[in-house]
């Protein structure tokens, strides 16, 4: 199991911190925080880390960070995603570095997995930019108990999908995240992140807010990069996972 954060958001960050934690970085592409420079520190800092990099697109919403949902056309979202993405992949080639994913952000990662309709036009948007990538971009996703009606949409469009599951984010009886409007949406207790990493590793299920079981294969876990203690929280997932792998 990787470990995957949103990083490359701020100017003032602890990113060169987190990144030798981590496996896989969403680097933010600038609509919903970031600039070029930092995008650019941000790949040379995943590159020195052997750090796996994806992109990670939101509405273009920098005044609420990516984090309320916008009705935008099919050809207004297509777009903006592929903008963010290309702006991405030519940094990235600059520095000779190898973009491998996309990771949504925010409400439009959210949106996309109640909307079909919406996560449908993401894989298009990644779809139409492969047709030119000598490696395609994956996507990811978050897991979930049924996910085989998105396996059957990003089959359609040729795209490979990597399942995450959100060490710091408390879930719902269906699967999906609570809302972060709600009292307990966020957790920031390292014991609690560190129980529930050490069972996902256990092949054990997910508890929901509720303590019903949650199923499903994960590729990844992920932290979030404003997540209070998140540094301290990388800490004590990767002690736990690397511990996992010397069994």
């Amino acid at each position: 199991m990787k470990l995957n954060c949103d990083l490359g958001e701020f100017k003032e960050n602890n990113d060169a911190d987190i990144m030798p934690l981590i496996d896989m970085a969403n680097i933010a592409c600038g609509f919903h925080g970031s600039d070029s420079l930092t995008i650019k520190k941000t790949i040379k800092l995943a590159q020195q880390h052997q750090v796996i990099i994806g992109a990670h697109p939101s509405y273009p919403d920098v005044e609420n960070f990516g984090r309320q949902s916008m009705d935008l056309s099919q050809d207004e979202l297509i777009a903006n995603v592929q903008y963010q993405i290309g702006a991405l992949q030519a940094l990235c080639a600059v520095e000779n570095a190898q973009l491998d994913y996309v990771k949504p952000h925010g409400a439009l990662y959210n949106d996309m997995m109640k909307n079909l309709n919406l996560f449908e036009d993401v894989c298009l948007a990644i779809a139409q930019l492969n047709q030119s990538n000598i490696k395609p971009l994956s996507l990811m996703i978050q897991a979930l108990t049924d996910i085989d009606k998105f396996d059957q949409i990003a089959k359609k469009h040729h795209i490979s999908l990597y399942y995450e599951a959100f060490a710091d984010r408390a879930y719902l009886d269906n699967g999906l995240l609570v809302p972060r409007t709600e009292t307990g949406a966020v957790l920031t207790n390292n014991q609690d992140v560190v129980t529930r990493c050490q069972a996902l590793l256990d092949k054990q299920p997910l508890l929901s807010k509720h303590q019903q079981p949650l199923q499903f294969h994960i590729d990844a876990l992920c932290v979030h990069g404003d997540t209070p203690n998140a540094l301290a929280m990388l800490k004590a997932l990767r002690a736990t996972i690397n511990a996992q792998g010397q069994r």
